[in-house]
Parts: C-alpha cells; sequence; structure tokens
C-alpha cells in the first residue's frame, strides 16, 4: 500500500515539535546563553545579562523563551531565579551545531 499524503509518510507531531525547538534556540542571545549555561551549570538573570552583554530586560525575554520551549528551567532562591538547561541533551545540540560550523 503507497502512502499518499505528507502525513502518513512522517510524524508530522515530531516535525513541529522539533521546529519549535530549533526555532527556541535560534537567535544568536539565545544561543550564547545556551553556551554560557553549557558550561556554567546555574545562572542567574543579572550574571547572564552581564557575561552575554544585553540588557536585563532582554535577557529576560529571551530566557522566558528558552524557558517556554522547555530548553530551560529556573529555581527561584530568596529573590533570585537561577536558570539552568533542563535536559543535558541540550548541550550535545550545542556541540553538533559547534561541530557543523567548522564544516567548510
Amino acid at each position: 500500500m503507497q502512502p499518499n499524503n505528507l502525513e502518513t509518510l512522517i510524524n508530522l507531531d515530531k516535525i513541529i515539535s522539533a521546529t519549535s525547538l530549533l526555532k527556541g534556540v535560534a537567535h544568536p542571545i539565545r544561543l550564547s546563553i545556551m553556551e554560557l549555561l553549557s558550561t556554567n551549570s546555574r545562572m542567574c538573570v543579572t550574571d547572564i545579562h552581564e557575561r552575554v552583554g544585553v540588557e536585563q530586560a532582554v535577557a529576560s525575554q529571551h530566557l522566558r523563551i528558552l524557558k517556554d520551549k522547555g530548553i530551560l528551567e529556573s529555581e527561584k532562591v530568596g529573590k533570585k531565579s537561577f536558570y539552568f538547561i533542563k535536559n543535558e541533551k541540550f548541550k550535545q545540540l550545542l556541540a553538533y551545531i559547534d561541530e557543523c560550523n567548522k564544516c567548510d
């Protein structure tokens, strides 16, 4: 029996989920945050915005996007929120991106 449409060839839910995830990291500031958190396991917004070199409001906006996409998680300690990469596999994704950048 031959598949007669795209949905039978691929799992659309899986593709949509992957696309959403990739859109979540597909921004220079968000990739910078991910790189930073891949080497510093937990950081507060203040440290992130200072290290990335953007205003705190901008860093907070990008952190929220990464959290909404399920890439980051946060924990409140006193008045500060500390962000960290939710799944270690995202660190591998960053390594793969880095390897692809080295290809000519």
